[in-house]
C-alpha cells in the first residue's frame, strides 16, 4: 500500500501490484514474508525502516533487484542441469616444435534409450556429445549439438556402431574337456618350454598357440621366452608385457603354467624341435611329440609361428579365445598408459583409431610404392635390389598391378578420401598407431590437412611419461593396442597382425566399429577422375556395406583365425553363457 498525493494537495492511499518471479516467491518461506511485512509495529526502528519502503524510488530500487535475482536463479537451474556429467578436459601437450595442439572437441555422453530424445533446449552450450544405444546388438551413435539438434546424417552414421545380432562371449567347455583338465593341470612330468619371437603381436599369436599345444600334450607350460628382438633391440620378458599372474590364473583349470622348470628337470638337455609343418593337427603334434616327452620330460619348441591349424576342435578354439581375449591382458603399469591415452582421446568425445603401415620397409616388402614423390620412389627400389628377400609380394607383378590388386598398403591420401566418403567430420579425432613413415610428417600431410586433429602417443603423453618404455619396442606397441582397441571407429591401412588382433578383439568385446578397406573394388574408383564427389562417395560407401565390423562367421571360409573370427565358436546367441 502506498500513499500518493493528488493534483489537488489531497492525500489518496492505493493499493499497489508487483509482479515478481515465481522462483523469488517459492525460494521465500511464508512466515519470512510476513514477518518482512508485517513486523512494522514490533520496535521503533522497525517502524522507521517501514515508513522508508513508502518511497517509491526505493520500491523500483527492490524490485530491480528480485527481478535480477530471479533472472540469476533461473539461469543457474538451467546450467546445473545440462553441465552435469560433462567432462571437459584438454590434451596437456604439444608437438614437437612447441606449439600447443587443439584439445579434443567432443562430450561422450551415454543413455539406454533407443531414440533420441531432444527437449526444447535454447539455451544449451554443450560441446557436440554423443548418445549412445548400449543394448547389446544395437549399438547407435546420435550425434547431438550445442543447440539440441541431431547432427547431419553422415555424422550419424559414421559413429553408429553395427548391429551384433546378439552374439555375447560365450566359453563353455564339454564336459569331456573339463573331465580331462583335472588330469592335466595335475600333470608334473611333461614340461613345454617355447621361445617366441616377432613383434607383440605375432609373440600373441604364438603364445595362444603355445597354450594350446600344451593343452593337447597334456603338459606342464613353462612361461614362454621372449626372443630378443635383433630389430628393434627389445629386451623385454614376458611379464615385463603381459600380466603373469592373470595368465596363470585365468588359465588354471585348462593347463598348469609354471615359471620355471623344477629343479628335477633344469639339468635335463631339453628335446629341441623347429620343424613343426603349417597346418600342423592336434593327431601330428601327439604322434610326434608324445615320445620324446615320455623319453626326455622336458620339449622345447622354436619357430612354430602360425604352424598350427585355425581349423580345431570346438573346445580348443574355444581355449585360443580364452588366452588372447581373457588371460593375455597386459602388464598393469601397460594398462596403466594406454587406458590413460585412451580416456585423453575420448575425453570430449568419440574417436577414430588407425593403424598405418607407411614405414620404408612395408613399402619394400610389398613391393608397392608410396605415392610420395619419384625421390623416395627410388629409395624403396633401390632397398629392394639391396635387399631381395625382403620382397614378400609376387615378384612377377608391377607395383601398381598389386595396388589396384589390393595387395598394397593405402597410403595417408587414400586413407583420407575413404574417410572422407564414409562420412568422418572433418573435426574427428584421429589417434594413430605404427612406425616412422617414409617421408616423416609430409608423407602425412593429405590427413592433417582434411583432419588436423591427428595425434598419436607421443602427442598426448605428457612430458617423461612414456620415458620408461623408450627402448621397449613392444610396450611401446602394446600401448598403441590399447588406444585402438578402445576406440570408436579402428582402421588398419593393410592388415597384418595388429590388425587382426584388434579386429578379434573388438568383435568378441560386442562387435564395435571397424573399417575393412574394401582396397581391390574401391581402388579404381580413386583414379576415375570423371565422377562427382557425390557419386564417388555413394558408391564407397555401398562397397563398405558390410565391412564395417558385422558379425561374420569364421566357418564361412576354411583356414579363418578364430581369435579374429570368433563366431561361432566364441560367441553365441545363446541366454546363458560363460564370459
Amino acid at each position: 500500500m502506498g500513499t500518493w498525493k493528488t493534483k489537488n494537495g489531497n492525500t489518496k492511499k492505493k493499493i499497489s501490484y508487483i509482479s515478481v518471479p515465481a522462483q523469488i516467491i517459492n525460494s521465500v518461506s511464508s512466515s519470512s514474508l510476513h514477518n518482512f511485512l508485517d513486523n512494522k509495529s514490533s520496535k521503533k526502528n522497525t517502524s522507521k525502516f517501514f515508513i522508508n519502503l513508502r518511497n517509491p524510488k526505493l520500491w523500483a530500487f527492490s524490485l530491480f533487484l528480485l527481478s535480477i535475482l530471479g533472472i540469476s536463479l533461473r539461469l543457474g537451474l538451467c546450467l546445473s542441469h545440462f553441465g552435469s556429467g560433462v567432462h571437459e578436459s584438454q590434451l596437456q601437450s604439444s608437438d614437437s616444435n612447441g606449439s600447443p595442439k587443439s584439445h579434443l572437441g567432443f562430450a561422450y555422453i551415454r543413455s539406454n534409450t533407443t531414440q533420441v530424445e531432444i527437449s526444447n533446449a535454447k539455451d544449451r552450450s554443450l560441446d557436440t556429445g554423443v548418445e549412445k544405444n548400449e543394448t547389446f546388438g544395437g549399438d547407435q551413435a546420435h550425434l547431438i549439438t550445442s543447440n539440441g539438434n541431431v547432427h547431419d546424417d553422415k555424422n550419424y552414421d559414421f559413429w553408429k556402431q553395427p548391429d551384433g545380432l546378439g552374439y555375447k562371449p560365450c566359453l563353455d567347455f564339454s564336459i569331456e574337456y573339463r573331465r580331462e583338465s583335472k588330469k592335466i593341470v595335475a600333470e608334473r612330468r611333461k614340461y613345454l618350454m617355447v621361445v617366441v619371437s616377432g613383434g607383440l603381436n605375432q609373440q600373441k599369436i604364438q603364445i595362444v598357440d603355445a597354450v594350446v599345444i600344451a593343452r593337447i600334450l597334456g603338459a606342464v607350460l613353462v612361461v614362454p621366452i621372449l626372443q630378443i628382438n635383433l630389430i628393434w633391440g627389445d629386451e623385454s620378458e614376458f611379464s615385463d608385457i603381459f600380466d603373469l599372474e592373470q595368465f596363470k590364473s585365468v588359465l588354471a583349470n585348462d593347463v598348469k603354467i609354471v615359471s620355471l622348470l623344477p629343479a628335477s628337470k633344469v639339468m635335463t638337455r631339453p628335446s629341441e624341435d623347429g620343424s613343426m609343418p603349417f597346418n600342423a593337427s592336434p593327431q601330428w603334434i601327439r604322434s610326434h611329440y608324445l615320445k620324446r616327452f615320455n623319453r626326455e620330460g622336458v620339449l622345447l619348441l622354436r619357430r612354430f609361428d602360425s604352424r598350427l591349424s585355425k581349423d580345431l576342435p570346438s573346445d580348443l578354439q574355444k581355449l585360443r579365445c580364452k588366452v588372447a581375449f581373457k588371460a593375455l591382458k597386459f602388464a598393469p603399469r601397460v594398462m596403466e598408459m594406454g587406458t590413460k591415452l585412451a580416456e585423453r582421446m575420448r575425453s570430449k568425445g568419440p574417436y577414430i583409431a588407425l593403424h598405418l603401415r607407411m614405414e620404408k620397409d612395408v613399402w619394400v616388402r610389398t613391393g608397392c610404392l608410396s605415392g610420395l614423390s619419384s625421390k623416395y620412389d627410388e629409395i624403396v627400389n633401390i632397398e629392394r635390389i639391396k635387399r631381395p628377400e625382403l620382397l614378400t609380394a609376387k615378384s612377377s607383378m608391377t607395383s601398381n598391378e598389386r595396388k589396384l590388386a589390393g595387395l598394397c598398403p593405402l597410403n595417408a591420401k587414400e586413407v583420407t578420401r575413404l574417410l572422407r566418403a564414409l562420412g568422418a567430420p572433418r573435426d574427428a579425432r584421429i589417434y594413430w598407431a605404427g612406425g616412422e613413415p617414409l617421408g616423416g610428417k609430409e608423407a602425412l600431410k593429405p590427413l592433417t590437412s582434411e583432419f588436423p586433429h591427428l595425434y598419436n602417443k607421443y602427442d598426448i603423453a605428457l612430458p617423461l611419461e612414456l620415458k620408461p618404455f623408450a627402448k621397449r619396442a613392444s610396450i611401446m606397441a602394446a600401448i598403441d593396442y590399447i588406444v585402438c582397441k578402445e576406440s570408436d571407429v579402428f582402421m588398419a591401412s593393410h592388415g597384418g597382425n595388429m590388425g587382426h588382433a584388434i579386429q578379434g578383439h573388438r568383435a568378441y568385446e560386442g562387435h564395435k566399429k571397424i573399417i575393412t578397406p574394401n582396397k581391390r573394388h574401391m581402388l579404381p574408383y580413386f583414379v576415375n577422375s570423371s565422377m562427382t564427389k557425390t557419386e564417388f562417395e555413394k558408391i564407397i560407401k555401398k562397397l563398405h556395406r558390410q565391412s564395417l565390423g558385422q558379425p561374420e562367421l569364421r566357418i564361412s571360409k576354411a583356414g579363418r583365425d578364430v581369435t579374429k573370427y570368433p563366431v561361432p565358436e566364441c560367441m553365441c546367441k545363446q541366454s546363458n553363457t560363460t564370459i
